[in-house]
This record gives C-alpha cells, sequence and structure tokens, in this order.
C-alpha cells in the first residue's frame, strides 16, 4: 500500500498523493563534492529560500560532508555549522527543513531550531541514541544503505544480489526504527546511491527501485550529480544536469515518492510533466 502522507511533529504533513516531492541539497560545509551546494552561514540561508521559491518541498540541510573519502567531524563543529543556519532560515520561512545527520546531539539542537526530519545516512547504526529521541520527537526519519562508511565505501565494494542486500537492510532499519517507537508512517527509506556501490550496482538498484517501494515505505532517492552519471556521461559534476534529470525521471516512474537533489526548478519541471504523462496514461486505462 502505498503511504499517502507523513506525518510531521508539528502537526502538519509531507503529502505524497501528487508529483514526487523535491528535496533541496543545501550544504553547510566547505568539503560537499558539487561546490555550487555549498553554502555557510547567511549564504546557506538564502540558497534555501532561493529553493523554496524555485518550488522545493523540503530543505535538506548538511553540516558534514558524506562524499566518497570524506572525513567525519565532531558533533561540534557541525552545530557550529548547522543551527545559525536553520534558525536563519526559519525568521523567514515555515518550510520543512530536513537535516541530513547522523548524529542524535546534531539531531536534538536541530530539532529545537526548527527542524522537521532527520536524514541519518548510517540509519540509526552510527549513533544508539538516535532511534529513541527521533521516536520521542515524534519526526520523520529517513534510513539510508550504506556500505562501508563515507571514507572507505566506495574502495571496491562488492555484492552478491545488490537488489536483496539493500532491500533487507532497509527492511530491517526500518523494523529496529519501529521497534524504537518510531511509527511507520514517519519512517522513509533511501537505497543510497553511490554509497558504497558501483557504477552497475546503481543502474540495477533504479532498474528495480520498483521491489523495494513494494516494502510499502515512501521512498527517497538522491542521486544528484553523482559519479556514476559521470561514469556514464563523460561528463564532470557541473555538466550532469541532463544525466541528474533522466535518471531522477526512472526514479519517479518507478515510484519515489522525494527526489533529493540541487537543481530544484529543473527538477521540478521534470517531475510535472513526468506526473501529467502518467496521470494520462492512468485515465487511459481507466
Amino acid at each position: 500500500m502505498k503511504a499517502e502522507k507523513i506525518p510531521l511533529a508539528n502537526g502538519n504533513s509531507l503529502d505524497l498523493t501528487g508529483p514526487a516531492l523535491v528535496m533541496a541539497i543545501v550544504n553547510c560545509n566547505s568539503d560537499s563534492f558539487y561546490p555550487a551546494s555549498r553554502g555557510m552561514a547567511r549564504e546557506a540561508v538564502d540558497m534555501a529560500l532561493v529553493a523554496e521559491e524555485a518550488g522545493a518541498s523540503i530543505i535538506d540541510f548538511g553540516g558534514e560532508s558524506s562524499r566518497p573519502g570524506s572525513e567525519y567531524i565532531d558533533a561540534d563543529e557541525e552545530l557550529r555549522r548547522l543551527i545559525p543556519v536553520i534558525e536563519g532560515f526559519r525568521k523567514h520561512s515555515m518550510l520543512p527543513v530536513s537535516v541530513d545527520t547522523r548524529k542524535a546531539a546534531v539531531a536534538h539542537a536541530a530539532l529545537d531550531a526548527g527542524a522537521d526530519i532527520i536524514n541519518d545516512i548510517s540509519a540509526l547504526n552510527d549513533d544508539e541514541e538516535m532511534a529513541a529521541l527521533c521516536a520521542a520527537r515524534g519526526c520523520p526519519i529517513v534510513l539510508m544503505h550504506m556500505k562501508g562508511n563515507p571514507k572507505t565505501m566506495q574502495l571496491a565494494p562488492v555484492y552478491g544480489d545488490v537488489i536483496a542486500e539493500v532491500s533487507t537492510f532497509l527492511l530491517s532499519a526500518a523494523k529496529k526504527a519501529e521497534k524504537a517507537g518510531i511509527k511507520s508512517s514517519r519512517i522513509i527509506l533511501d537505497p543510497g546511491m553511490g554509497f558504497g556501490k558501483t557504477v552497475k550496482d546503481n543502474l540495477v538498484l533504479l532498474a528495480h527501485l520498483a521491489e523495494i517501494k513494494l516494502k510499502g515505505y515512501p521512498l527517497l532517492i538522491g542521486l544528484s550529480r553523482k559519479s556514476f552519471i559521470g561514469e556514464i556521461t563523460g561528463k564532470e559534476t557541473d555538466e550532469r544536469l541532463a544525466g541528474t534529470l533522466a535518471a531522477n525521471a526512472a526514479a519517479v516512474m518507478a515510484g519515489a515518492d522525494i527526489i533529493r537533489l540541487h537543481d530544484v526548478k529543473e527538477g521540478l519541471d521534470m517531475v510535472k510533466v513526468l506526473y501529467a504523462i502518467m496521470e494520462a496514461g492512468y485515465r487511459e486505462k481507466k
């Protein structure tokens, strides 16, 4: 059964009954792989406001880079980067805010500052207090599959059956979250494109997303401008928009509920046109 809404702790919700939602990436660091996505302090707030104006449904702020080879940063530094930005954005907007963190202390402060969603690339594995925090605060949680950690994940990852392994991991993570008290309606799954995966692994996951979608949880896909798109097209990061749109179109057709990307305006246009085509096809069948 397809989830229709993701309830937020403030009484609002994310509506999944229409076109896929666009989550805008705003990296509050100087290390993320796409320089145009980076912004600190007021610059990050302005970037988020521009994304909202362009039609984003969610802003995803991240203080710690998770690009391949990136280093872990401590909670104090992550808080220094994130909290002023969330507070600054909240002075101008009530758009839902997601925070990309794997640390409970950072998640706690971010929620206090006005965040609504926790996007945990470790799927609750890096900090044993994260699950209880999200359960107590009633916030949605994104659980992502990753083989290894950002520093090591792209050092020759190997799978026997990538679809089976990712699906099993995500379902197990969801059940762990539910056991900790997080409601199933607040759990979002992310297969982790580019996180410990070869080009072929990413393509196989994209081609079989519907099998993960059958688990019944909302599905978030983040593949914007990633290296596997560059491997296929031969383009550098700043020239991967067309490839990104093609890959996201495939994801939306397979049932993705949220697409996380850098280029909000272009992504939203793609989603609107694709949804209109899909709706026309559905009406024809009826």
